[in-house]
């Protein structure tokens, strides 16, 4: 299949809210705009120490996770995130491997976004065209 890159901003949710209630300007929303490997083996968004740290969120927890080659390793799980991708997005924990030499979009901030990917032009498309549709 090859590899899928994409673009995505992640926003720390805290100063977003403190921004929309007017007690914070815009301008100063951490946020960042990182280059990330589409992986659908990936359950969620994995991010580095240095990211982590310049979204300025918590860490909820610690949690023990099995990467690709079935090693286990203790990474962070951060306070929910803003992720951003085109003019869709979701809110949810990200996994902090502090050594991490990509970072991945998996399937759960995938679905959430209602996104899927188009392996014959390797892109991110919608899965129900050009709106996110939700199901409840």
């Amino acid at each position: 299949m090859g590899h899928v890159n994409t673009q995505i901003t992640l926003k720390n949710i805290f100063d977003v809210r403190d921004a929309r209630k007017g007690n914070l300007p815009e301008d100063k929303i951490r946020q960042v705009t990182i280059n990330v490997m589409v992986d659908t083996g990936a359950s969620m968004l994995v991010i580095d120490e240095k990211i982590f740290k310049q979204l300025g969120v918590d860490v909820m927890e610690e949690s023990e996770i099995t990467l690709a080659n079935d090693a286990k390793e203790k990474c962070k799980v951060t306070e929910p995130l803003v992720i951003k991708w085109e003019d869709r997005s979701i809110v949810m924990p990200a996994l902090v491997i502090e050594n991490s030499p990509d970072f991945l979009l998996g399937v759960l901030p995938l679905e959430g976004m209602d996104l899927i990917v188009d392996t014959v032009n390797q892109k991110l498309i919608g899965a129900h065209g050009k709106k996110p549709v939700y199901r409840a």
